[in-house]
């Protein structure tokens, strides 16, 4: 076992890494143990359960994305900007998560989601998280409208725009595919009835 000082973070990591590229149900404990290079008795020395794990590693790594997502909703970076720039940050870290695992992983928190009943205590964080995906979208969206785009229901837009994304991740990691999300950007203006061209 490494060192005790670092065992917690080495488990969580290890948590997203199962998830990512596995499954909820491949991350067992013994997965997560044997992954992390930590003793099974230091688990339960961290976590009551599995799912504690899970709940805290699903923490952890949306406090690890919500710096970028802030940095590219900036209110100071114009409203389709934002969209078009975190569009292709979605293809750039699918890409290297394929560079890195061997395939397209897809949403982190969609796959999760799929497998869990959306009332149990990790479907409803995975709800909460995605919530806080769509209230990016839903901002970017509300200032386009006040520059003038005309966007009727943007808390309706912004679901169904991240539902479209979501969609077609989904795809891509199915047929392990990047062609499918090189112009995601593009489709996304498409979806929502804006011409790329005049929104660049």
């Amino acid at each position: 076992m490494g060192r005790v000082s670092d065992a917690r973070e080495r488990l969580i990591a290890a948590t997203v890494d199962l998830l990512r590229v596995e499954s909820y149900g491949a991350a067992s404990v013994d997965a997560i143990c044997d992954r992390a290079g930590v003793r099974k008795g230091s688990f339960y020395h961290f976590f009551r359960s599995k799912d504690e794990l899970v709940i805290t590693a699903l923490e952890a790594e949306w406090q690890s994305r919500k710096p970028s997502l802030d940095e590219l909703f900036s209110p100071t970076v114009p409203p389709l900007a934002r969209l078009r720039n975190y569009f292709a940050d979605v293809h750039q870290r699918q890409l290297r998560m394929r560079a890195e695992h061997g395939r397209l992983v897809g949403c982190f928190w969609c796959k999760i989601g799929y497998e869990l009943d959306q009332n149990s205590e990790i479907g409803r964080k995975v709800h909460d998280i995605l919530a806080m995906y769509t209230k990016y979208y839903e901002s970017a969206l509300r200032d386009a409208r006040a520059e003038g785009l005309r966007i009727d229901d943007v808390p309706g837009k912004a679901r169904a725009l991240f539902a479209f994304m979501e969609g077609i991740l989904s795809q891509a990691r199915i047929s392990d595919d990047p062609k499918l999300i090189r112009d995601l950007g593009k489709s996304a203006f498409a979806f929502l009835g804006i011409d790329a061209v005049a929104a660049a």
